[in-house]
């Protein structure tokens, strides 16, 4: 397979990447192959580059029985920490497909909204608590949970099937998780930047 040139270009209408994307690392999606996040995950840590899967577990019927599954809750998404200077070694990374990018290079994701998933994935882990994947993000209020297992975790308030859920979100891959929150335990905060 040829080598990938992973160099950030000047192309007419393209800007050139801000240069603390090359100076610090930053939170990245990374697109992979069918059915290859574990192995990506797995792939990338072993380079000493942090990276993270965010799963859920799912009770899955087989001809015999039921089993327990764990399936990532962005099917086709790693997320990785790396500075631009680290693209090609992790475009080279086997599974990794492209790494998401707007403007002409890779799209940092804020570590907050990596935050929030971990929360509401550390939260979730110990049983059903309602996470489920969602569509993308929808405009709604934007709010602060209060009390209870996803405390801290921000998000957008919307109605589904007669009850509040919140999403979050994580924007440059247009994906969100939904929650089932109590209302009483949320507060209105101001939409992010």
């Amino acid at each position: 397979m040829p080598n990938r040139v992973a160099e950030v270009t000047l192309e007419a209408g393209r800007r050139q990447a801000p240069d603390t994307l090359y100076q610090q690392p930053h939170w990245y999606a990374c697109y992979t192959r069918s059915r290859h996040e574990k192995i990506v995950e797995t792939l990338l840590s072993a380079q000493k580059i942090e990276s993270y899967l965010p799963i859920h577990a799912r009770q899955s019927r087989w001809k015999d029985r039921m089993k327990l599954v764990h399936l990532p809750l962005f099917p086709g998404y790693v997320f990785g920490r790396f500075t631009l200077d680290m693209l090609a070694q992790v475009l080279s990374t086997h599974g990794v497909v492209s790494v998401v990018s707007a403007r002409g290079y890779p799209t940092p994701i804020p570590a907050a909204e990596i935050e929030n998933v971990r929360r509401v994935s550390f939260a979730a882990a110990p049983g059903d608590v309602g996470v489920e994947p969602s569509p993308p993000v929808q405009c709604g209020k934007w709010v602060r949970v209060t009390s209870g297992p996803f405390q801290g975790v921000e998000g957008i308030v919307v109605e589904h099937r007669s009850r509040q859920r919140v999403l979050v979100g994580i924007a440059a891959i247009g994906q969100a998780l939904e929650v089932d929150i109590d209302v009483a335990g949320v507060t209105p905060i101001p939409p992010p930047g």
